[in-house]
């Protein structure tokens, strides 16, 4: 790490407790940002937060391309990278510390990736992320590194400040390359229990001849589309845009609408879910899958309100700054082994 980059931290520790208890008191009051991280697939993003009200700081976002077959060093690296570009966007002494949205399994109580048999990042196996990204940007010991499952995190986010703001009950839902998913009940995500399935999501329940996740993802459309047309789309929006033309293509979305609606009934009725938040790349198509997707629920019995995410991305990066709320951290940690 540069000596300038080391030059900042050492000014911000002279500056907290060079007057003792007192001003260290005033500093723990000032300490009002956090940093959201969110870990894809072949990018990290990561933003700066301001946590009294609830809203990403102008100027802060940071994002890097990331080869996730890389040895650990490399990806490391280009963390921390990524990460030093936002600090140095903000005040230091007002930093509380590093969330991350993190894709499992990984310890998120420990900070250690449990990545291993697919292929992205299985060279962290077994790598204490927290630490080694604590130890690279120098963090003094009053700035914590925390992690949280990537789709909870956006349903946190959601809760916290999208959406979901202001309901007790809620369920988020991201469609895209998976099927991630989360209930919260008081912003704190419910991991067991008669209400929820085990894990406290549904991509791994038995739908059709495979799992929920087979269905209700990129891959499925792809797939619909091939057999329904002979050919081959790059992803959904392309299959969208086909859908105004087309009317075998528009099927495919209200075919989607169809099952995702009676595949999700049952459990928000069961967990009593006030409203479902919708993410992810395919919600972007919900004016041609949502309307079979809500009469579905309708006949179902299931009354839950239905939102259409407008933070987007920015959920989880909100999500997981959130975790640095100290409060929110104790309530959530039984639940981040399960998850």
């Amino acid at each position: 790490m540069p000596d300038s980059f080391c030059t900042l931290w050492e000014n911000r520790y002279f500056h907290c407790f060079k007057k003792g208890g007192e001003e260290a008191k005033m500093k723990s009051e000032l300490q009002n940002i956090a940093i959201g991280v969110d870990i894809g697939g072949s990018h990290i993003t990561a933003v700066a937060v301001d946590m009294t009200v609830h809203r990403i700081i102008n100027g802060s976002r940071a994002e890097s391309p990331v080869d996730n077959k890389a040895e650990a060093d490399t990806i490391l690296t280009v963390w921390s990278d990524t990460l030093k570009q936002v600090i140095r966007e903000i005040p230091l002494f007002n930093l509380r510390g590093i969330g991350f949205a993190m894709p499992g399994p990984f310890d998120y109580v420990r900070g250690i990736c449990l990545i291993r048999g697919v292929q992205k990042y299985e060279k962290l196996y077994g790598v204490n992320v927290g630490k080694a990204i604590a130890s690279r940007l120098g963090l003094p010991c009053d700035c914590s590194v925390r992690f949280m499952n990537d789709a909870t995190s956006f349903a946190v986010g959601e809760a916290w400040a999208g959406k979901a703001e202001g309901y007790r009950r809620m369920m988020a839902i991201t469609l895209g390359t998976g099927f991630g998913s989360a209930f919260l009940n008081n912003s704190i995500p419910v991991v067991e229990g008669d209400t929820v399935p085990e894990m406290g999501c549904v991509y791994h329940l038995p739908f059709g001849h495979g799992i929920a996740d087979d269905y209700f993802s990129t891959r499925w459309f792809t797939s619909r589309y091939r057999e329904v047309t002979g050919r081959e789309a790059d992803g959904v929006k392309e299959i969208a845009v086909m859908a105004g033309r087309a009317p075998e293509v528009k099927e495919i979305f209200g075919e989607f609408g169809t099952g995702l609606g009676g595949f999700l009934a049952p459990w928000l009725k069961r967990f009593g879910a006030e409203i479902l938040v919708i993410g992810g790349n395919i919600s972007h198509a919900f004016n041609l899958f949502g309307p079979d997707m809500e009469k579905t629920l309708r006949n179902e019995g299931c009354d839950t309100t239905i939102a259409i995410s407008e933070l987007k991305e920015d959920a989880a990066l909100l999500g997981s700054a959130y975790l640095l709320d100290n409060n929110f951290w104790k309530a959530v940690q039984p639940a981040l082994p399960l998850m």
